[in-house]
């Protein structure tokens, strides 16, 4: 055994006595981490790991001076106490920790799927998407539902501006002289135009649009005609002038596939232009002229289409964003008044909503200023009401409606029961489980005294929050001119002024009951034999937050009342230009397709942005104090951090490294998925465009018009989406469909024009609505454009050739196009929901650890002198809501497994499921103790250094635990690896903590330190907070049990 050094924090000896021998029993005292008391003072400041290595190599050379011996120091009689029960060694462990290890608990896989059922989001409530057996039952009953929706709602409207618009355009189509000025048999382009930008949204989105796709076709159009100049410029160039429109083509393709991917603002640009390509360098192309005719033929028909489209939207019923608005506000008032627990609805299903619907707040205030409006809300007002509305969010998820404080007398025996999940009895005060005593009746009584007390003023005041959030509610909806359509109903009170009164006077009388109550002597000094009472009292406070944040919310709808303008006023849009860039409006982002994969990766692109300025941040201990060669060198060293790697580099210019760093960034963000998208959406086009350079195809090819094979490929390629076995086999059939109607409307009349035109608006009204408004938009783009460009063309071809070789061409050539870009997406690059389910759950579970790590060390573990500041609130709030955000996504993104046929197995969908749902409540406790930890202040943390000193080693424990079981988790799930069998108990360090807690505070009360004051405190919240707090900490525990479960359910278990 070493002697003890200067500056040695892995041994120290206390007595020779090593020569004894080493039991067990010396292992165990350093598993509980038992120091000599006189060593409680002695404070080491961390070396490096390079002079830890020279202690042991003993590298000094002779000119070195070496070490001075330590004199030794005659032993007290605790001292030779503790050196004959430890051996004489003490682990201070060198910034490492005792992992405790115990039998993983034997469990049952059925009874552990069981209680995963109950965590399946909605969506899997319905049948099988690909069940054939529920298919016909299924289409029917969604045949009836929209046609209830169309009917009794606004979809009705927004069905009939599309329609309109593309009716108008058809009829002059289908009219001689018209069809001639509109470009020959290239008409249908007038159709095509109003088709993409439909008018079936608000007036921004659609000038917004109009912009982007005349920019997009001017710029195909005229990059397309430079090809074929270049093409045709000299004899050498007609030789190969395929070659030359085949470069022009695949470079064009793939830089406006990498824009679709980088920038989705673009989306609307870049489609048009793939398409005004596609036409200019595939359509009627030879190497002896060219025809510049066609451009103005395709330029002339496309202007005419898109304005039909403008003066359809500002005509017909124009919204210009307030409705969209309105319908989120409308919606987040009646998913908050559920979160008040007044109808006890499912806890779990309530939470969820409240959680989508502090996302769709975003998103609705994103919605509104991503595009000009014409509303009564001044934009700035509802970003300001939105976070407000988030605020009152976030109070009601800290809400438990489970609560027994409404309970009858007579059944508050059984408050240990929980009807959400088991409640732990683990309380700072008193951890361990005791058996019933005599005293369980006193228990009741004052269980009784408090719930009868608080009861009635807490339902006033729920029932006043209630009464005010309807309020809001009416107010608003009349500034929107909508209440008639949405509500509320007529009876609902619009009096925001008198409710905001009654509100706070119920919120004084709420305060006043509890400082009664907790005053009164019927309750004891400490709540040590009664933690139901605190738990009483922890439900009651966040009501009182709740409270307070739906009194904000009234005091700003009253002032958007009082200074609501007479008329709408215009707003420009107010998004910053390199985060609209980004985004898309509502309409847009359905039209695309992929809502649910894109979202998923748009969210969680943002969440890591956040966390890697958290990780980011350098790690800079703090001086020990008392350390006399920390003192001595803070004169000529004031950086205290360890050696990092940038200490190890040269001293280079820090313009140097930032060019080099923006460099090797962009060179790497080449070898993402954006350029990956590009490459294969460049390669299937420029495949299927082949045929058409060369000599001897350009009859067929020209003649039945095979180069929109190549446009279908183009609009169903998608970035993030890869489609399923379901897109191929409905979008092949719309386009099917699409033909044969076109050839049956052609051939039921002869040619009729009329016939044609009835034909029409029986396919296109059901094909509109599934593009424009159903889930499934791009198979009713196939199918709209499908029926449309067949049905002009036999018209232009008046029977030569006939209806049937007309049809069955075109119809070939889009199903072509079709199935070849799907199965490029599945073999090229694929989006696999699953694989990348997987991957996103242990990248939550990690960003939680991160969480985890800042808000302990920010909000709980901080120096005095250092407390969270309001700007770290903020961020802190920022960051939740990201995350929550992104719960929503993965759930979204498990949703989307059901449409995939695995070959191998069934996927399962519910370990995965309650693997989200475990680690949303990790994150909720992380939430509830970061909310805690701002009014519950320990005095012996940080006011008392001996006790500060003496509990370091077991929060460490107690942290460090739970960071290495996520890293191990989410490391394992990531590259589904088995998880080791034994991992470090996060539970033993947990309870190790807090009996070293409990004996401290008994010490700190013995010891006669505490101020009047604090006692006083003590008596009244600080036990509260320390429930709510501790408890909080002891539910991460709890949850990553369930995460270990569930995780070794996914991958297995290793040993």
């Amino acid at each position: 055994m070493a002697a003890n050094q200067p500056n040695n924090d892995k041994a120290v000896s206390v007595e020779q006595t090593a020569k004894n021998g080493v039991s067990s029993e010396g292992g165990f005292s350093r598993l509980l981490r038992r120091r000599s008391p006189n060593e409680r003072h002695h404070h080491h400041a961390r070396e490096s790991s390079v002079d830890s290595l020279n202690r042991i190599f003993d590298t000094r050379t002779e000119s070195q001076a070496p070490h001075p011996a330590v004199s030794q120091r005659s032993m007290t009689s605790d001292d030779k106490h503790y050196a004959n029960n430890s051996y004489g060694v003490t682990e201070l462990r060198d910034g490492f920790f005792d992992a405790v290890f115990l039998p993983p608990e034997e469990l049952d896989f059925q009874d552990l799927m069981k209680q995963a059922e109950l965590t399946l989001p909605y969506a899997f409530r319905k049948k099988n998407p690909l069940s054939i057996r529920k298919f016909l039952p299924r289409q029917c009953h969604e045949i009836k539902g929209v046609v209830r929706r169309v009917t009794t709602t606004r979809a009705g409207i927004r069905l009939l501006k599309s329609f309109l618009a593309f009716f108008i355009a058809y009829i002059l189509c289908l009219i001689p002289p018209v069809q001639t000025r509109l470009g020959g048999r290239y008409c249908y382009i007038t159709v095509i135009s109003t088709i993409l930008n439909h008018p079936g949204r608000t007036l921004g989105a659609q000038v917004d649009g109009t912009i982007l796709t005349i920019l997009g076709t001017a710029t195909g159009l005229g990059w397309g005609a430079f090809g074929l100049w270049v093409s045709t410029a000299t004899a050498t160039a007609r030789i190969g002038y395929g070659g030359v429109l085949a470069v022009f083509l695949f470079l064009y393709i793939f830089i406006i596939a990498c824009l679709r991917s980088y920038y989705i603002r673009t989306y609307q640009a870049v489609i048009c232009a793939g398409i005004a390509i596609s036409y200019t360098c595939l359509a009627e192309v030879s190497a002896t002229e060219v025809s510049w005719s066609k451009l103005l033929a395709y330029g002339l028909p496309w202007l005419t289409g898109q304005a039909i489209s403008l003066v359809i939207c500002c005509t017909v019923v124009p919204d210009a964003g307030a409705r969209p608005l309105a319908v989120a506000l409308h919606q987040a008032f009646a998913v908050m008044l559920d979160g008040l627990g007044l109808t006890r609805l499912e806890s779990l299903r309530t939470r969820r909503r409240l959680t989508q619907t502090f996302v769709s707040m975003s998103q609705a205030y994103r919605d509104l200023v991503i595009d000009f409006s014409i509303t009564l809300f001044d934009p700035k007002d509802v970003q300001t009401l939105r976070n407000l509305i988030q605020g009152v969010i976030r109070a009601l998820l800290s809400l438990n409606s489970e609560t027994k404080i409404f309970d009858e007398p007579e059944n508050t025996s059984g408050i240990n029961e929980s009807r959400d999940r088991p409640m732990p009895d683990e309380f700072v005060v008193d951890i361990d489980e005791k058996p019933r005593t005599s005293e369980s009746d006193e228990r009741r009584k004052l269980i009784q005294f408090v719930s009868s007390n608080l009861a009635e003023p807490t339902e006033k005041l729920l029932w006043s929050m209630k009464s005010a959030l309807q309020s809001c509610d009416a107010v608003l909806m009349e500034m929107c001119g909508h209440r008639q359509y949405l509500g509320p109903p007529k009876d609902v009170s619009n009096d925001v002024p008198g409710s905001l009164v009654k509100l706070r006077r119920r919120i004084i009388e709420f305060g006043n009951c509890q400082d009664d109550v907790l005053a009164s002597d019927t309750l004891p000094p400490t709540y040590a034999e009664s933690p139901e009472v605190v738990k009483l009292f922890a439900y009651c406070r966040p009501v009182h937050q709740a409270a307070t944040a739906v009194e904000a919310l009234l005091v700003k709808v009253n002032e958007m009342q009082q200074r609501s303008p007479k008329y709408p006023k215009f707003h420009l849009p107010g998004y910053p230009f390199w985060k609209a860039i980004h985004r898309s409006n509502a309409q847009v982002r359905h039209d695309r397709g992929g809502v649910t994969a894109g979202s998923y990766f748009k969210s969680f692109s943002d969440i890591a942005v956040i966390i890697q300025k958290i990780k980011s941040r350098d790690f800079q201990p703090l001086p020990r104090k008392g350390d006399e060669s920390t003192d001595k060198d803070k004169d000529h060293d004031t950086s205290y951090a360890t050696m990092t790697a940038d200490e190890l580099e040269d001293d280079w210019s820090v313009k140097k490294n930032h060019v080099r760093h923006e460099i090797w960034g962009f060179l790497h963000r080449l070898q993402g998925f954006e350029t990956r998208f590009g490459l294969k959406t460049a390669a299937i086009t420029s495949l299927l465009s082949i045929p058409a350079w060369l000599p001897q195809n350009h009859f067929w090819w020209d003649g039945y018009e095979v180069w929109w094979g190549v446009v279908m490929a183009w609009l169903i390629m998608s970035p993030r989406t890869g489609g399923n076995i379901q897109d191929l086999f409905t979008r092949a059939l719309c386009a099917v469909l699409g033909s044969l109607w076109a050839g049956l409307s052609f051939a039921a009349g002869d040619g009729n024009r009329v016939v044609i035109g009835v034909f029409a608006v029986i396919f296109m009204l059901p094909m509109l609505y599934r593009y424009t408004q159903s889930t499934h938009p791009r198979s009713g783009l196939v199918g709209c454009i499908s029926f449309t460009v067949v049905s002009l063309a036999e018209v232009t071809a008046e029977g030569k050739p006939s209806p049937a070789t007309v049809a069955a061409t075109h119809g070939v050539t889009m199903v072509v196009g079709v199935v070849a870009s799907i199965i490029v997406n599945w073999i090229l690059w694929p989006f696999v929901a699953r694989h990348d389910l997987r991957k996103a759950v242990a990248t939550m579970m990690f960003y939680c650890s991160i969480v985890y790590r800042s808000i302990v060390s920010r909000y709980v573990y901080y120096e005095a002198g250092n407390e969270p500041t309001k700007e770290d609130i903020r961020a802190s709030e920022i960051l939740e809501g990201r995350l929550r955000e992104g719960f929503v996504r993965l759930r979204q993104l498990l949703g989307l497994t059901r449409h995939e046929i695995r070959l191998r197995a069934p996927f399962d969908p519910l370990p995965y499921s309650a693997l989200i749902d475990a680690c949303e409540r990790f994150f909720e406790y992380i939430v509830t103790a970061r909310q805690a930890s701002l009014f519950y202040h320990p005095h012996f943390i940080r006011d008392n250094t001996e006790f500060a000193a003496d509990l370091l080693g077991h929060r460490r424990d107690a942290i460090a635990t739970i960071l290495t079981n996520l890293y191990v988790l989410s490391g394992a799930l990531r590259a589904d690896r088995k998880v080791p069998k034994y991992l470090p108990s996060a539970a033993a360090t947990r309870k190790q903590l807090l009996d070293r807690m409990r004996v401290l505070e008994a010490e700190l009360a013995a010891s006669g330190r505490l101020t009047a004051n604090e006692k006083t405190e003590g008596k009244k919240w600080a036990q509260i907070y320390s429930y709510s707090y501790n408890e909080s900490l002891t539910g991460c525990v709890e949850q990553l049990e369930e995460l270990e479960k569930f995780t070794k359910a996914i991958v297995g278990e290793q040993g």
